[in-house]
């Protein structure tokens, strides 16, 4: 083993001692059975929508336990970093409500809680490691590292950097110190136990019982001496900050359960408690065939941006995301179901489905549970970031904007369900705003083209309608000045009639009220027809009329 003053030759002078870690980052004083749990992603992409996930999950176990949850950016890999990521952080997690409890922005007494501030703490644990034996120095070139590996592959032996794989495990401390002289770089490596049991067994707070081979390699836990600031590996900067900000609970994706036995290993070597492991199933996606993982790369609604620039509302997400957690929660009301704890031992182990119609379908249920006044703000919010045309349409016509949202949605037992999303929004109530409007210019519009009639039958319709046009309070006598234009322009009086002899009329009273509809919505498909007349105004349906009457 190296001799202490070498070993202390490699670091900052003026490291702390782990002793005075330990008292600068004591155990948090909580109530008991309270869970203290973390988040760390990573700056080097987009949010996934996993990511929202598991923090939902640690901040709801964190929070009805009365501990903490704190959010740790695990910017080690600074070479992959994606400039703005962490701010994209803050972003998502505000808007979907899972704000941590501690983090750099919301501040904490166990910072810093970027990994790239912490280097400090990492290396006062690496040389003790080092001054206990426990680590060693390598200085394994690439070429080496590759030879090895090929070997291995040659001879099928498990690839990795082991036993006598491990050239610098055991070297000598003068082949050590030459290396040193001559100024060669070298990464530090943890001593795997070479006497412990072959497979390792540890709980699992989703799982249960888990085993697992145990790990064996000399994995690098300090990244090579030619780079600044000297940052960590994940294994072992997970084990360091896991200890010192007192997290008890790290709840993580499957992906990491083959890690478990070397984290296992450093916290023993650490000499640190070990927190309690939980490691959830990924979200899915049905595809033809079977289904598989749900990718950024390939998926939109992977990436949590997605969910934030379609505006879906943020309680529907939560909703729907408790949901597949625990099955159950889906199939309480909204509001009961974001009040239930969820409980670790009640998640699943096969990876839930994300189904994009049935999150629509939920959203669109919440939102119709809201006022117009609250509709028109939410919507507003959204397109001030997204739409900035919608934007300055609302603010211009707010009256007319919170009339239209109020349409068979105020005062009425099954309120429409059409808006899912904010950006439905324009789509769906787009044709209420005379600035957001385009009118149907005459019979050759392709929006008629649909209903069948010959132009002459549209202008002719048109203009009988506009001529004895009423803006009426109520429903039935309003209606029926489309029934009198439709008699008078030979229109059958019902489909039924129109069916039993079709060449004895242009169409039915169907088409003619399909007509008024397209021209003062754009669509077949509407609101009730009277309600959209008395949003838009006399003056408005009349300009309609007569735009598409030619």
């Amino acid at each position: 083993m190296l001799d202490r003053q070498v070993i202390d030759s490699l670091f900052p002078a003026d490291l702390p001692s782990p002793a005075e870690l330990e008292q600068k980052y004591p155990p948090r004083q909580l109530p008991e059975g309270a869970m203290v749990t973390r988040l760390g992603p990573s700056p080097t992409g987009s949010v996934h929508i996993g990511g929202l996930y598991v923090g939902m999950i640690n901040k709801d176990l964190a929070g009805r336990t009365g501990g903490h949850y704190l959010l740790r950016v695990e910017d080690t890999d600074q070479a992959r970093e994606v400039e703005g990521a962490a701010e994209q952080f803050t972003r998502a997690f505000e808007y979907f409500g899972v704000e941590p409890d501690e983090s750099a922005l919301a501040g904490g007494e166990y910072g810093p809680y970027f990994q790239s501030q912490r280097e400090t703490l990492y290396l006062t644990f690496v040389r003790e490691l080092l001054r206990e034996g426990k680590a060693y120095l390598c200085f394994a070139t690439p070429e080496e590292l590759a030879d090895i590996r090929a070997r291995q592959e040659a001879s099928k032996a498990p690839t990795g950097y082991y036993g006598r794989w491990a050239i610098w495990r055991k070297a000598a401390d003068e082949d050590v110190q030459k290396a040193l002289d001559e100024g060669r770089p070298y990464v530090v490596r943890f001593k795997a136990p070479e006497d412990g049991e072959r497979r390792v067994s540890f709980e699992d707070a989703i799982r249960g019982k888990l085993q697992h081979e145990a790990n064996r390699n000399d994995a690098v836990i300090l990244k090579s001496s030619a780079t600044s600031p000297r940052l960590p590996t994940y294994h072992f900067a997970h084990a360091v900050d896991d200890h010192l900000m007192r997290v008890t609970h790290v709840i993580r994706g499957e992906e990491w359960i083959s890690s478990v036995p070397l984290h296992l290993q450093l916290f023993d070597a650490l000499g640190f408690e070990r927190p309690t492991y939980a490691h959830i199933a990924p979200l899915m996606k049905m595809i033809p065939g079977g289904k598989r993982k749900l990718s950024k790369r390939k998926d939109p609604e992977a990436g949590v941006e997605f969910y934030i620039e379609q505006g879906f509302p943020a309680p529907a997400v939560q909703y729907y995301l408790r949901g597949l957690a625990n099955g159950r929660l889906a199939e309480l009301p909204l509001d009961e179901a974001l009040r239930t704890p969820l409980e670790l031992d009640q998640f699943g182990v096969a990876g839930p489905l994300v189904d994009l119609v049935k999150l629509e379908g939920m959203s669109a249920d919440y939102i119709a549970t809201l006022s117009s006044e609250q509709v028109y703000e939410q919507v507003l919010a959204w397109a001030e970031q997204f739409d900035a045309q919608l934007a300055e349409v609302l603010k211009a016509d707010r009256d007319n904007a919170v009339k239209a949202i109020g349409v068979e949605r105020e005062g009425v037992e099954n309120p429409r369900k059409d808006l899912r999303k904010w950006s439905d929004f324009g789509p769906q109530y787009g044709f209420f705003l005379p600035a957001l409007f385009t009118p149907v210019a005459g019979p050759a519009d392709e929006r008629v083209a649909g209903l069948n009639l010959a132009p002459e039958v549209v202008t002719a319709f048109m203009n009988t309608f506009v001529e004895g046009y009423q803006h009426l309070d109520e429903q039935p006598e309003w209606f029926n000045q489309i029934r009198e234009a439709a008699a008078k322009n030979d229109f059958a009086p019902s489909p039924k009639e129109f069916k039993k002899n079709p060449d004895a009329y242009p169409g039915s009273i169907r088409e003619a009220s399909q007509l008024v509809r397209v021209a003062l919505t754009g669509s077949t498909r509407s609101p009730d027809l009277h309600a959209v007349a008395v949003v838009l105004g006399q003056d408005e349906v009349l300009r309609r009329l007569r735009t598409l009457a030619g």
